[in-house]
């Protein structure tokens, strides 16, 4: 009976760096299917090296055949360990949906990043406001704009829908209406003439208790025509007459008969002949006859003062016509800058604090320094009133009825500059 053998237990083979080595060579080769050949080659490379018995790898040996099946199938991407590490516990995973893709931001929960600032957006602030007005929070400017035209509403007169579109167009077109400087092309007339002839209808208007409307129409149509035609002294009041019966047709309910102007004019003129120069105007201004003069600015402007009393809108008119019978100031301002200056010279004549609200300045569309120069004008105006030759202005308004206002002190600060 032999003896058994006794069992071989193979040693560890010397080098076993390299065959460290080749192990990880072997880990790089991916997902390369093990098939006999190749096993087989693999053991002899081994033994040639010094390695019996032992099997490099330890993997399933496949068929020839179900390899090449394999090699077919796009082999996985091998990820790095690094890539895989788990996250730290004070990371989180952020994944942007813009690229798709998972990437890592860590994020310190505790700290804030430093240098970050806080960005509200819009979705954040429509937010805020929706609470706050469900809350009753009402984010209100500085200084709030009264609205003026509540109290209107019913009145269909008044127009209160489209009250604000309307003053829109008027400050629009008023450059249509509005005469620039024609008195070097009226060789036989000046600028002290035109006073008087204003001076006297101003008379004649309150002699006649026609409507304010019916005073700057009427002026507007004397200035516009000058402009466009070359006339002579002695037909400069004859203009003024049929300029007013025109005006008064298109103001007045009941409008006063021509024959009554005649005999104002202390018959100077007949009544033919105010008829033939009414039609000679009306052709030359090609019957344009609705223009926003400065009473249609001035009894808006007067309504955002917020409850004016009288005073204040006799004070108001009291400047504008002052303003109206001094031609440079038709020339170097707009009627809707005259009315506002007069508003705000009214104002700070009467010490009605503040002189110029955010409620006026909405609904003039005029700040008070845009205002200044030609406030200052008017004071100057009012200043000379007492002393001037033409009288009828002052005259009018120093009546009881008209609350004597033109008697009232002018600011010293708005006195112009000697």
């Amino acid at each position: 009976m032999e003896e058994a053998k006794p069992a071989v237990v193979p040693q560890q083979p010397k080098g076993g760096d390299a065959l460290r080595r080749d192990r990880r060579v072997l880990q790089d080769i991916g997902n390369r299917p093990i098939t006999r050949s190749f096993h087989a080659q693999l053991i002899a490379k081994g033994q040639e090296k010094g390695v019996n018995n032992v099997n490099p790898v330890v993997l399933p040996v496949l068929d020839d055949k179900l390899a090449l099946n394999r090699k077919r199938v796009p082999a996985k991407k091998v990820v790095p360990r690094k890539e895989i590490d788990k996250p730290k516990s004070d990371a989180v995973v952020v994944i942007s949906s813009d690229e798709g893709e998972e990437k890592k931001k860590p994020v310190n929960r505790c700290k804030p990043e430093e240098g970050r600032k806080e960005v509200k957006t819009l979705t954040s602030i429509l937010t805020a406001r929706s609470k706050a007005m469900a809350l009753g929070v009402n984010i209100k400017p500085k200084e709030k704009i009264v609205e003026i035209d509540s109290a209107d509403v019913n009145d269909e007169l008044a127009v209160v829908e489209y009250i604000d579109d309307l003053y829109k167009f008027y400050k629009l077109t008023e450059d249509d209406s509005r005469v620039h400087d024609y008195m070097d092309s009226q060789p036989d007339i000046n600028t002290k003439m035109r006073s008087i002839l204003i001076d006297w209808l101003i008379d004649v208007h309150r002699k006649f208790e026609l409507m304010p409307e019916t005073f700057y129409l009427t002026v507007n149509i004397i200035d516009r025509y000058l402009s466009k035609k070359i006339i002579s002294r002695r037909e400069l009041q004859l203009i003024g007459i049929s300029s007013m019966v025109i005006a008064s047709k298109y103001e007045e309910i009941w409008a006063p008969q021509v024959n009554d102007f005649v005999c104002l004019s202390d018959y100077a003129y007949t009544s033919d002949q105010i008829l033939r120069m009414e039609k000679e105007i009306l052709g030359k201004l090609e019957w344009y006859l609705t223009v926003p003069t400065p009473y249609v600015f001035l009894s808006r402007y007067i309504k955002a003062s917020v409850s004016p009393d009288e005073e204040t809108k006799n004070m108001v008119f009291f400047l504008a016509e002052l303003g109206i019978l001094h031609y440079p100031t038709i020339i170097l301002y707009s009627p809707s800058m005259i009315s506002a200056a007069a508003v705000y010279a009214a104002r700070y004549t009467l010490n009605k604090n503040p002189f110029w609200t955010e409620t006026l300045k909405h609904h003039t569309g005029y700040s008070e320094d845009q205002l200044r120069d030609c406030a200052k004008l008017l004071v100057g105006l009012h200043l000379n009133a007492a002393e001037s030759k033409l009288q009828a202005v002052y005259r009018k308004f120093s009546r009881p009825d008209y609350g004597a206002v033109a008697l009232s002190v002018p600011p010293k600060s708005f006195q112009p500059s000697s």
